[in-house]
């Protein structure tokens, strides 16, 4: 399964779009109170896409296999967290897959590519929020993830069980 990881320009938002889109449907419709319609509107549009990608903390790739979108992710490069400064942590924002491509070991591969990004850049540690109890956390904990704190969502729409945040991270 060749994997290839393309970084995003303003020329891939369309692309972009419809990756997070169908993944988002896919998987995380069952939050929200609306299916996920008003996350949807406000955080996948051309608009929003296009001033996340011209920032020059945050780099977008999307996930090829086999020449084909399987996938996207978001790095906030220099993000501080706790104790750690901008210069040593990075942030996993968004790792969203198209359920066709999981269970594939696409999840591992892409924190392993993470990581590599991440070390090259002189960087300390990786970190994440995920879903509190959720199979991400699980996830992320088997690849050597520590809950360091919790937090909770306050966007409007979402399920009050699915509010709880975990604060996740791994040094490298």
């Amino acid at each position: 399964m060749p994997v290839e990881y393309k970084v995003c320009s303003k020329e891939d938002i369309t692309q972009l779009i419809a990756v997070a889109i169908q993944s988002y449907n896919e998987h995380y419709i069952y939050l929200w109170h609306d299916e996920g319609k008003n996350y949807i509107k406000n955080s996948f549009n051309t608009e929003q896409l296009s001033k996340e990608i011209q920032d020059p903390n945050a780099i977008f790739f999307l996930v090829l296999v086999n020449n084909a979108p399987a996938g996207f992710v978001k790095l906030n490069i220099d993000k501080a967290i706790d104790s750690y400064t901008s210069d040593e942590a990075l942030e996993l924002e968004r790792i969203y897959f198209l359920k066709n491509a999981a269970g594939k070991g696409l999840g591992k591969e892409t924190l392993l590519m993470i990581t590599t990004f991440a070390k090259d850049r002189g960087k300390k540690l990786i970190w994440l929020k995920a879903m509190k109890g959720g199979e991400a956390q699980g996830f992320y904990q088997k690849q050597g993830f520590e809950i360091i704190s919790e937090t909770i969502l306050t966007l409007p729409y979402i399920k009050e069980e699915y509010r709880g945040m975990v604060v996740m991270l791994k040094e490298i």
